[in-house]
């Protein structure tokens, strides 16, 4: 599919959306609240709102995590209403001899491409630096329960891929529901502008880990993927700043905390955001930050 033909399927299905958010502007409040919990990232291709694909754990216990978010994904976005789901903890020798599994992308949507992850984890790493224009955000990793997708992280950071990209989404109870910070698309100008913001991916997707393994409330990390789809991650991941947040269902692949930089994020938190006309999705995925994030460097150790 060509560009022009991709850019004109978007403005077919937000178009679209736009006609069944007005049909569902009738509905109970309730509802309103969980069409607003969707944390996008790429092109969302239609087929039951953005995608389902067959799940497979790469840690092992598969079926209990997809049981687990079944489940969930019936209980209403009250966080007191959701259970506190715990994976079992995989056991050493199965870490040791745990291989990760990327495949390429295939949704069609703009990619910055720097090759595949290898395909075996370093499982010492502990934590990320995310350096920024306004100071570091250290993140404490659980690289124990989300090897695959440290791993590929650690792999974008060796090759400079985050360098020099702006953090494209600032959601807030006020405009989403929800409140967090959003980054990780190459592509994104983050202006308020820009229609194709958050769209931009790694060129590589793989499965889902760690699912209700950390609650995402203030301070939590964890991967984005297209609203609904599942096993999609990419290089888009998002960092709650509002304990809102944690009325979503544990679709989103948790990776660690902030242990330092929170009052940075909580700086452009309160600064406000800009709300972007042009949002080809329809659901606020550009609603950039008015204080600019600008990531310079990303390292693990």
């Amino acid at each position: 599919m060509s560009g022009e033909d991709r850019q004109s399927q978007l403005a077919r299905e937000h178009k679209e959306r736009q006609a069944r958010r007005a049909e569902q502007a009738q509905q109970p409040s309730a509802a309103k609240a969980r069409r607003n919990t969707f944390i996008g990232a790429g092109v969302a291709v239609v087929v039951v709102a953005g995608g389902l694909f067959a799940a497979t754990n790469l840690l092992g216990g598969g079926d209990d995590n997809k049981r687990n978010a079944s489940v969930n994904k019936n209980v209403e976005a009250d966080p007191s209403q959701v259970p506190a789901l715990q994976p079992t903890p995989t056991p050493s020798a199965e870490l040791a001899k745990l291989t990760c599994s990327y495949r390429k992308d295939t949704s069609g949507s703009p990619a910055k491409y720097v090759g595949m992850p290898p395909a075996k984890p370093n499982l010492n790493l502990k934590t990320m630096t995310i350096t920024t224009n306004l100071g570091d955000v250290v993140i404490n990793l659980v690289t124990d329960r989300a090897p695959c997708s440290v791993n590929s992280f650690a792999f974008l950071a060796k090759k400079n891929f985050f360098d020099n990209t702006r953090c494209h989404r600032l959601a807030t109870p006020e405009n989403s529901g929800l409140g967090l910070l959003q980054c990780g698309d190459p592509q994104a100008k983050a202006d308020g502008k820009n229609p194709t913001d958050g769209q931009g991916s790694s060129g590589y997707v793989f499965n889902d880990e760690n699912l209700g393994g950390l609650p995402y409330t203030k301070g939590t990390v964890a991967l984005a993927q297209a609203a609904e789809a599942s096993n999609q991650n990419g290089s888009q991941f998002w960092i709650s700043l509002s304990d809102e947040t944690a009325q979503l269902q544990p679709d989103y692949t948790p990776i660690g905390t902030v242990s330092k930089g929170m009052d940075i994020l909580e700086k452009v938190y309160q600064g406000g955001w800009i709300e972007n006309p042009n949002d080809i999705t329809g659901d606020g995925g550009s609603n950039a930050p008015k204080i600019p994030v600008i990531i310079k460097d990303v390292r693990l150790a």
